[in-house]
């Protein structure tokens, strides 16, 4: 268990007592369920956090057994639970009209004993609800309030486990089915755990102690003190992260939802002991964000890949600011500084090696020391693509065989005329290096390259330090969680020594590019 701060000591003791509470209640709710620990632990979070929980699988799965059960751990309150067909009436949910308010020209319901006086709901086939009963029921799900005639009356809600053999169909259904901010797809009892779910006896689970019994004031007490408990950095910049993942999948998340995962991920922590919502907590965010079940592996799969990283030290990070310094570098390193002489005028290198203020030349072409020559001046391409041509070419090709003469310019012309006159000769043009020396910098320039990557160095030493504790302490930090699988310590554990081989190398590579920078000229 993380260890409380400062801020935290006064409720040590209170938070200590709930989680082993919290462990006891777990355990009952387990007792005779196969292959269930996991819609357990959401039920009774969603309950301890305020919120609903949809169950999507076949008939015979224990979706209803799970709702029975959680109103066992809770004392006080009502139970209601209904199965919804496409002819259910809003009087199966909300109870009857009053005959006697009817008589006083009053619309009101007798909700006695009906879904606006229960602290804990089971609704089957839930997304079968017809336009009757939907606006209520969202009204009553989401502010826990009730329209009963003409007033707005408080409802004791503390939590509904709504369930549904497949998902809702219908733009009208989608303010329903995001009223459920925990959801979980539950199946069959896999084969691994058939021979175990044969053997199972009918024997009651063991009777509670009263005290261990959660009621709406402890509700209360713990979203409450759980509110007060902040995020580390790294779960800012993984939820983030996940935001932009998501929306690049056209996975929509509503700015409410991520408002209240905050609140459930602050009560996990809280009622785990914590003294912070950690990463680990948002392995719940995989039951949170999915539209299509398929969805909630895609999410798993991106939030351990991002186990080991935070806003300053993550490899896409660091791979980009790696690229961009050392194209820096590059750059810096080949920077020259173009000379020139006392009168100021810019100095070349020509082709001898001589200094020269010159920047180029001119010159005839030649092919192994023969000249080459242009085409007449009536052809659309005199250079022959920039080849030229020799005098034999140039020969065979437009001058007469017999009188060796071609047609230039309205006169006659003999090829030994042709050649002779220099501006039939095709030229080249030959570029001078520039005379330079590699530019200089000065101590303070380096100095600020050295430490800027200086400074990501050491975020990656603390880094390394925090991640190192992280490693050490998983197994325990997980298997001892009230709300974590247990078996997600090893996929964290090997995904967080991935992220340390993967930033260890990138820190290499920096490493490198800071004593290429100190390797510059300096003045």
């Amino acid at each position: 268990m993380t260890s409380l701060s400062p801020v935290f000591s006064a409720s040590a003791t209170q938070t200590a007592v709930m989680k082993a509470r919290l462990k006891r209640l777990q355990r009952h709710l387990q007792h005779g369920l196969i292959e269930r620990d996991t819609p357990i632990r959401l039920t009774l979070l969603a309950m301890l956090s305020g919120e609903h929980l949809l169950l999507i699988g076949p008939p015979g799965t224990a979706k209803s057994e799970l709702a029975r059960r959680l109103r066992r751990v809770f004392r006080g309150g009502q139970y209601f639970e209904r199965l919804l067909t496409k002819f259910s009436v809003p009087e199966e949910l909300f109870g009857p009209l009053s005959i006697k308010a009817l008589e006083e020209d009053r619309y009101e319901r007798l909700t006695a004993s009906y879904l606006p006086s229960a602290s804990i709901a089971f609704i089957d086939e839930i997304f079968k609800a017809n336009s009757a009963i939907l606006n209520a029921l969202l009204t009553l799900l989401n502010e826990r309030e009730f329209d009963n005639g003409a007033q707005r009356v408080k409802t004791p809600l503390a939590a509904v486990i709504g369930a549904s053999n497949e998902l809702p169909e219908g733009d009208e259904l989608d303010a329903l089915y995001d009223r459920f901010l925990l959801r979980y797809e539950i199946g069959p009892v896999s084969d691994e755990g058939f021979h175990q779910l044969l053997q199972l006896d009918d024997a009651p689970a063991p009777v509670l102690d009263e005290v261990d019994l959660l009621c709406a004031d402890d509700l209360s007490a713990v979203q409450a003190a759980a509110t007060r408990l902040p995020l580390a950095e790294d779960v800012y910049y993984l939820l983030g992260g996940l935001r932009a993942f998501l929306r690049e999948r056209h996975i929509t998340v509503s700015d409410r939802r991520w408002r209240k995962i905050v609140k459930l991920l602050q009560v996990a922590a809280w009622s785990n002991g914590q003294s912070q919502v950690q990463v680990w907590d948002c392995w719940l965010l995989q039951y949170c964000l999915w539209q299509q079940p398929k969805q909630r592996a895609t999410i798993l799969h991106w939030y351990q890949s991002h186990l080991g990283t935070d806003a300053v030290v993550n490899p896409e990070r660091l791979k980009r600011l790696i690229g961009v310094w050392r194209e820096t570098l590059e750059k810096e390193r080949n920077n020259k500084r173009h000379l020139g002489n006392e009168k100021g005028e810019r100095l070349y290198v020509d082709h001898q090696g001589q200094l020269t203020t010159l920047s180029g030349r001119e010159y005839s072409a030649a092919d192994n020391g023969e000249p080459l020559y242009l085409a007449p001046p009536d052809q659309t391409d005199r250079s022959n693509a920039g080849q030229g041509y020799r005098c034999e070419e140039l020969q065979e090709q437009f001058f007469d065989d017999h009188y060796q003469q071609c047609h230039v310019d309205g006169k006659w012309v003999r090829i030994s005329e042709y050649t002779a006159n220099p501006d039939n000769r095709l030229m080249r043009h030959e570029s001078f290096s520039p005379h330079t020396e590699p530019v200089r910098y000065s101590e303070s320039h380096i100095h600020e390259r050295v430490m800027a990557t200086q400074d990501l160095l050491d975020a990656i030493a603390n880094f390394k330090q925090v991640l190192g504790r992280k490693l050490e302490t998983i197994a325990a930090d997980v298997t001892d969680h009230l709300w974590l699988d247990p078996g997600f310590a090893v996929p964290a554990q090997e995904n967080l020594r991935d992220s340390l081989t993967v930033i260890e190398a990138l820190e290499v590579q920096i490493r490198e590019l800071q004593e290429g920078f100190r390797q510059l000229p300096r003045q």
